[in-house]
């Protein structure tokens, strides 16, 4: 498992994309994901407009397919979702962690597709070797800038590919904002300088997996690298404007805390106590209570077909 995505390079991941990696290097090799769970489906639920958004896309760019994996899938909820966008498909959940294969399994039953839907347990890319025959749609979600060797991890899941089929890699984007340019104390652009805090964690991060290889951020080149034809490039918004749901508040505050956690001893004194008043129930100006709290994401989706 490689990462926990509460927050990703860019801000804010939602709740899917885990399971490359036990034993990848990253840092969550112990984390409790059966504890992780109920927020990791909350987060994707809140994500599920830019995700429908992006599987009618890719129901253009790669209708009717007949086996649809899901890379990292975490507890399942973008793979149920491919299999309402497409009906006629099978779905296999894979994920390194078994507790959060478990609320996948649970979640097809509940919305009726348990019969076209399986889970697929290991480490990836390793795991899909198990797969019964090649994939004719695959989705990789926020996973593979946690593996080392990311044009090598590429070619492995083109690999599984069936002949034409299409592999969607959704990676960067725009990060998260939450919060107006002045919030009303502290110094204006807080968020601004989270983020490029968040960038220099996000380069160490890549620095120090095993097998790490630099690379140029240039999908569409290293999926060509891979021996695969890029065919599409395409962003998506999430754009919850305030008043938020209690949901998304929710989101909103889950999200700054594990940046605070995360890279707040990156930022100066007087970053870290505006955080930690945003994070303050009990002030009328943290996120908790105020009324301008929005929402606003874009997430990037690449698109390569192996050749027939």
């Amino acid at each position: 498992m490689a990462h926990d995505h509460h927050h990703d390079h860019h801000g804010s991941a939602p709740a899917h994309g885990h399971g490359h990696a036990h034993g990848s290097g990253h840092d969550h090799s112990d984390m409790d994901w059966a504890e992780m769970a109920p927020l990791l489906e909350a987060q994707a639920e809140l994500y599920t407009p830019l995700y429908r958004q992006a599987l009618d896309w890719l129901a253009r760019e790669a209708p009717d397919p007949g086996l649809v994996v899901d890379v990292g899938s975490g507890p399942g909820v973008v793979s149920c979702l491919f299999a309402d966008t497409f009906p006629g498909a099978r779905v296999v959940a894979a994920d390194g962690a078994g507790p959060l294969l478990e609320r996948a399994g649970d979640r097809a039953a509940r919305l009726g597709v348990a019969d076209r839907f399986g889970t697929l347990t290991g480490d990836l890319p390793d795991a899909l070797g198990e797969l019964e025959y090649p994939a004719d749609l695959m989705w990789a979600s926020q996973s593979l800038h946690h593996l080392g060797d990311q044009r090598a991890a590429l070619a492995a899941l083109g690999g599984h590919l069936a002949p034409g089929g299409t592999l969607a890699i959704l990676e960067g984007g725009l990060p998260a904002r939450f919060l107006p340019r002045d919030i009303g104390f502290g110094r204006p652009g807080l968020q601004a300088r989270i983020h490029a805090v968040e960038e220099d964690f996000f380069a160490e991060m890549r620095a120090s997996l095993p097998g790490s290889v630099p690379e140029t951020e240039d999908w569409p080149a290293l999926l060509t690298a891979a021996g695969l034809k890029h065919t599409g490039t395409r962003s998506f918004l999430l754009d919850l404007p305030a008043p938020l749901s209690d949901a998304a508040r929710a989101y909103a505050v889950s999200s700054l805390t594990r940046l605070r956690e995360r890279v707040g001893e990156g930022l100066d004194a007087g970053d870290r106590a505006t955080l930690d008043r945003l994070l303050d129930p009990a002030d009328a100006g943290s996120v908790h209570r105020r009324p301008d709290v929005f929402v606003l994401v874009a997430h990037t989706v690449y698109t390569a077909v192996r050749p027939a």
